[in-house]
């Protein structure tokens, strides 16, 4: 029997019970990974239940996250797997994801930054690439919102393009 087909039978009612917590852990994993959340879901939280560790909190409030929407619930899960293990730059990742899912961009780069002080982490790297920087407003004493920095720094934009 393959990985897949053994994931998807033990999260479509197969006996779970019967496999040990860290198995169930990569076989969530690797379900949250292929995308399948409902059946993530439901190993992950097998696993929560028989070994209640930082790493297994952090990547089953993602897949919370992903399956129900609850993303209150995810991000206390996350903060709680930080404070057990703050050196785990995975925990930091995780969290930042969940701020993106529920559209809290401003917050999941200010996670993605303090994990990268942490420890240097590829996939945070990654993500933040993808989401480029914000330059520095044209005008500093103002707020970026001011409206005299949003035309100027369009201005700027228009005039200074990168080649992209």
């Amino acid at each position: 029997m393959s990985r897949s087909e053994n994931y998807q039978q033990t999260g479509t009612g197969g006996k779970v019970g019967e496999t040990d917590a860290e198995e169930l852990y990569r076989q969530g994993a690797e379900a949250l990974q292929a995308r399948n959340f409902a059946v993530a879901f439901r190993l992950l939280r097998a696993a929560l239940d028989q070994k209640r560790s930082p790493e297994h909190l952090s990547q089953f409030a993602l897949a919370l996250t992903h399956y129900t929407g609850n993303d209150k619930a995810g991000v206390a899960l996350c903060q709680e797997a930080i404070r057990s293990e703050p050196r785990n730059p995975n925990h930091f990742l995780r969290l930042g994801t969940i701020y993106l899912i529920s559209g809290r961009k401003k917050e999941a780069v200010r996670i993605f930054n303090l994990g990268l002080r942490v420890g240097r982490h590829a996939g945070i790297t990654r993500i933040l690439q993808a989401m480029g920087q914000r330059e520095k407003p044209v005008l500093p004493f103002l707020a970026r919102t001011n409206p005299l920095n949003k035309y100027l720094g369009k201005m700027r934009n228009n005039f200074f393009k990168k080649d992209r």
